[in-house]
């Protein structure tokens, strides 16, 4: 008789057994899953693009597809190849004003790899990081480096940016303060006289430090930075105040600047020391960019004309998108309806609110908590967004991230309309 095996409940690592999975995967998991079944979704959830809406720029393409036909698919050097460091260099300097000498210039396998092995680099058990919620995966981070917590809950009177009045109180043995500008999942940006002011708050702190104790570094991820739109202004740390340089870690690439978040090229500027350790950390976590995307890259960064089509049409579309359903959704606000939305400022996010908690739907079905409204835009109108509480905000919280990275635009009209409709069955 063979005996049934059963299931083995031994636990694994600390870290294994108390990670938590992305919310945001798994909940655009479950929307693949209901449109694969033939049921129609507007799908507004993944913070990337259609490719068939926006394709990477077909210079970029060329150069990768000749990358190949050389053989050029070796192993790359731990830090990237000198080319792509020297074309990031000049990239930066052109367009940012930033100068980071070559050596200053770490690359990896996109954003991620750099945030994570940054993180390792100078968070050690017990350490403090200073991290705003919502934002993108620093409570994972903190997780994986056996950080403290210190979360900073940032509304909309501040842009859900955080403030140098937020940060200073607990400035005191912190290591790292990790924010986002422009801000994903928000789409807004730090207004130069708040920057200064934590840049300043940064400086005072690290001045007050003896020789031999950690430093506080801020990690300034500004991925989206090519992607403003109006009178918005991006501002960079170093730029601000020249003495940064010392204390920030820039995350940057080609992921959101280019439609090209599977190209994986992703770079890091920053204080030499730091990336060392980084790159030391990334050799035995291999998280290279590929040799041929990197050749490509480094060529094409050189193509200011090209560039600089490509992101003038990019963004247009972009923004268009952005606008149209920011339009849409102030024009139900007028007509009464609980739902508002910020401006759009940058990236491909819009911060749209719906404040239907307590709304009665014509089963006579209460939407007695957020998740609530959730599922009911979901099933009702369609509309799937990610609630803020996915990025760490409070789950009451009645604000969601709208990405138009695989928006057709000619559907922007038809899902406004189904929301109205699902907003006027409830009572």
């Amino acid at each position: 008789m063979i005996q049934e095996k059963q299931q083995d409940t031994a636990p694994l690592s600390p870290l294994a057994e108390t990670l938590i999975g992305s919310e945001i995967v798994k909940l655009g998991g479950e929307i693949r899953e209901r449109i694969k079944k033939g049921e129609k979704i507007y799908n507004f959830t993944i913070g990337d693009f259609d490719s068939s809406i926006f394709p990477i720029p077909q210079g970029l393409e060329d150069l990768i597809v000749e990358s190949y036909r050389n053989k050029l698919t070796t192993y790359p050097p731990a830090d990237g190849i000198p080319a792509l460091r020297e074309s990031v260099s000049r990239f930066i300097q052109k367009y940012e004003g930033l100068n980071y000498a070559p050596d200053e210039v770490l690359i990896a396998a996109g954003g991620r790899p750099l945030i994570y092995t940054a993180y390792r680099a100078i968070v050690g058990r017990g350490d403090k990081v200073i991290y705003p919620v919502p934002s993108w995966n620093n409570n994972h981070y903190v997780h994986f480096t056996e950080g403290e917590h210190i979360v900073i809950e940032a509304g909309v009177e501040n842009n859900f940016m955080p403030t140098a009045e937020n940060i200073k109180p607990h400035v005191k043995d912190a290591v790292l303060i990790a924010v986002c500008s422009p801000l994903n999942p928000t789409g807004t940006v730090f207004r130069k006289e708040e920057l200064e002011k934590i840049c300043d708050l940064i400086l005072e702190e690290n001045h007050r430090r003896g020789a031999n104790e950690k430093k506080l570094y801020l990690l300034y991820d500004q991925m989206y930075w090519t992607l403003t739109y109006g009178d918005t202004v991006h501002y960079s740390p170093t730029g601000l105040r020249p003495e940064m340089k010392e204390y920030t870690i820039y995350i940057d690439g080609i992921s959101k600047a280019f439609a090209a978040t599977g190209v994986r090229v992703g770079w890091a500027l920053g204080p030499k020391k730091v990336l060392n350790k980084m790159k030391a950390v990334n050799s035995h976590v291999g998280a290279w960019s590929p040799m041929a995307e990197q050749q490509a890259v480094s060529r094409y960064l050189k193509d200011h004309e090209g560039v600089e089509a490509y992101l003038e049409d990019f963004k247009s579309k972009i923004s268009f998108r952005l606008r149209s359903i920011y339009d849409g959704l102030q024009s139900l606000k007028n007509e009464g309806f609980a739902v508002d939305a910020c401006a759009p400022e940058a990236s491909i996010y819009l911060t749209i609110r719906f404040d239907l908690k307590g709304k009665k739907t014509e089963d006579g079905k209460v939407l007695d908590a957020q998740s609530d409204v959730t599922a009911y835009l979901l099933n009702e109108a369609k509309l799937a967004v990610v609630p803020f509480y996915a990025f760490g905000a409070s789950k009451d919280s009645p604000w969601y991230r709208l990405s138009v990275g695989t928006c057709k635009a000619e559907q922007i009209d038809e899902m406004l309309g189904k929301l109205k409709s699902a907003l006027q069955k409830l009572s």
